[in-house]
């Protein structure tokens, strides 16, 4: 699949609900887990594939130099069992604590920068098999769903950088938003 780039206007959509995890759903996961893996990601959102659908995929699989954690009623889980994480309608309950973390953005190629985002998250969606599911996630993995949950619900990574940062990209931006 082709990934949409900053200055498309789906990219602010906030995604729809899914109600009904159809074999149209399996299939854009699918797409989407290969497109965000041609691409060296670690997450995609449906807004990134033209889709405003509350949709994401997460894979944080073999990040080494960022690790993560990942806790599941409490218990500590082999992160690498859950990867690509395939999430529908995702809530965060984010924790207080933030740091600082480097992201960058499928949508946004060759652009980078410090975000603030919280050390913990508490996350709860459905998953492809259509099971519940509340997980605790922490490090590199918290950042991952943090960005793209942003993302379902139509802000990016560019409404979380410091102005001093927004200023220096600011000509690139632009470049990337006009299609060049």
């Amino acid at each position: 699949m082709e990934i949409v780039k900053y200055g498309n206007p789906v990219l602010r959509a906030k995604g729809a609900r899914i109600e009904t995890i159809t074999e149209e759903v399996r299939q854009l996961a699918a797409a989407m887990i290969e497109t965000m893996n041609a691409a060296n990601g670690v997450g995609l959102a449906a807004q990134q594939v033209g889709k405003a659908l509350q949709l994401a995929i997460v894979d944080v699989a073999g990040v080494e130099d960022r690790p993560s954690l990942m806790l599941v009623d409490g218990k500590e889980v082999k992160i690498d069992d859950w990867m690509p994480m395939v999430l529908l309608n995702p809530v965060l309950e984010l924790g207080k604590e933030k740091e600082f973390g480097t992201e960058g953005c499928l949508s946004f190629p060759e652009i980078s920068a410090d975000i603030q985002r919280s050390i913990v998250v508490k996350a709860k969606a459905r998953l492809l098999d259509g099971r519940e599911v509340e997980f605790e996630a922490r490090g590199f993995l918290a950042r991952a769903l943090q960005h793209e949950v942003d993302h379902l619900n139509g802000i990016l990574f560019i409404d979380r950088m410091n102005s001093a940062t927004k200023v220096s990209l600011a000509g690139r931006l632009k470049r990337l938003q006009k299609g060049g």
